[in-house]
């Protein structure tokens, strides 16, 4: 068996403050930075208002209440975005999808991204799927 290999990366940490859209400041991280192919390492915070796309349904939710953001994980690229968002509220009970605009943050987001500098993920549609999936290739 061939041993893996370690490739090179960044880190990029983030701030996020009250009123800040989540999703659309991930995007313009993206956009500002070039990123190419990055990844969540860790986010925390909170959230007054939190728009999610629920599996196999085509309209968002969107549901206005605090929010400790619990998991936040997926893919960056200046070529499309694939992040899952999970926020518990006051009683634990948890809420989960597609991150969509509209995740308002309610006090902070400390957000770590990762970028690999070997790597692009492009997403380009799946004839299989019908969707935009991951496609890495290696710069």
């Amino acid at each position: 068996m061939e041993k893996p290999k370690f490739t090179p990366w960044k880190v990029l940490p983030l701030r996020l403050r009250p009123d800040q859209d989540l999703r659309l400041s991930l995007e313009a991280s993206v956009k500002a930075h070039q990123i190419q192919a990055g990844f969540i390492l860790t986010a925390v915070g909170s959230l007054t208002q939190a728009t999610l796309r629920l599996a196999d349904q085509s309209d968002d939710i969107c549901v206005q209440q605090k929010f400790e953001i619990v998991s936040l994980g997926g893919t960056l690229s200046i070529y499309g975005i694939h992040l899952h968002l999970a926020v518990a509220d006051s009683r634990g009970q948890t809420l989960g999808g597609h991150l969509q605009a509209g995740c308002l943050i309610y006090t902070t987001a400390e957000i770590v991204l990762g970028i690999s500098e070997t790597h692009v993920f492009y997403r380009p549609i799946d004839p299989e799927t019908g969707f935009r999936e991951l496609d890495v290739q290696t710069r």
